[in-house]
C-alpha cells in the first residue's frame, strides 16, 4: 500500500470517523426513540382495550345476574299458582278457592255461594 492511503487511512480515523460515528449515534438514537414512542403507543392501546373488555365483562355480568333473578322469580310464581291450581282439584278444593275469592270481592256487592 502507498504511504499517502495509509496517511488518509489515520486522518480518516482521526477526524472524519469520528463525525460519521456520532452520525451513526444519532441515527441509531432516533431510531430507538421511535421505536420507543410504537412501543409505548401499543402499550397505552393494550391497557385502554383491557379496560374496556373488563368494563364490558362487568355490564354483561351485571345483565345476567338481573335476568337470573328475574327468572327465579317468575319460578317462584309459577310454582305458588301451580299449588293453587293443583288445590282446587284436591278434596275441599272448590271451598278453599271460594275463599279466596272472598277477598277479591268488595264488601258491598251480594255474594251468592252455591253448595
Amino acid at each position: 500500500m502507498s504511504k499517502s492511503f495509509y496517511k488518509n487511512n489515520i486522518f480518516y480515523k482521526k477526524y472524519l470517523g469520528s463525525v460519521f460515528i456520532k452520525r451513526q449515534q444519532k441515527q441509531d438514537n432516533f431510531v430507538s426513540l421511535i421505536f420507543l414512542i410504537i412501543k409505548f403507543s401499543f402499550s397505552l392501546l393494550a391497557i385502554i382495550s383491557l379496560i374496556k373488555l373488563g368494563y364490558s365483562s362487568k355490564v354483561r355480568l351485571t345483565r345476567l345476574r338481573e335476568i337470573e333473578d328475574s327468572f327465579l322469580y317468575e319460578q317462584y310464581r309459577f310454582n305458588v299458582l301451580t299449588d293453587k291450581f293443583d288445590d282446587l282439584f284436591s278434596s275441599e278444593g272448590e271451598q278453599r278457592f271460594m275463599k279466596d275469592q272472598d277477598q277479591i270481592i268488595s264488601k258491598d256487592i251480594i255474594r251468592v255461594i252455591w253448595r
